[in-house]
């Protein structure tokens, strides 16, 4: 139990990283009242963990490579409960259309990305 602990924590640690990153880059770029950064994140966040279930359901992979990809990594990098908190501030903030916008496509693009993760690896 330690073990798989520990590898969920690495990935996790990891993931997060990488998230921070994505924000960094993202705000060095982009700087607008559309939270691009969450949304990359989530998008991309989807479109890995797709492509991973895929992978490992078309191998017999260690149960621990899934708690360090997909439960750790994927976990510390996608960020749903930040997307929860920018859509309560879009909405306390009175930016409807944002909020409605930023919603409905993190929602339709987090599906499509996992779902190409899963038709890109059913060939592993």
């Amino acid at each position: 139990m330690i073990k798989q602990l520990l590898l969920v924590g690495l990935g996790g640690g990891i993931g997060s990283i990488f998230r921070y990153l994505t924000s960094i880059l993202t705000a060095k770029y982009y700087a607008n009242a559309f939270p691009l950064a969450t949304f990359i994140t989530n998008v991309l966040g989807c479109f890995i963990i797709g492509l991973l279930i895929g992978y490992f359901a078309n191998s017999n992979p260690d149960n621990n490579l899934k708690l360090l990809f997909i439960t750790g990594f994927c976990g510390g990098y996608t960020t749903f409960s930040t997307f929860a908190a920018e859509n309560i501030s879009l909405l306390q903030s009175n930016n409807y259309l944002t909020l409605i916008t930023y919603a409905i496509a993190s929602i339709l693009f987090g599906f499509l990305a996992v779902g190409l993760g899963l038709v890109l690896t059913k060939g592993a």
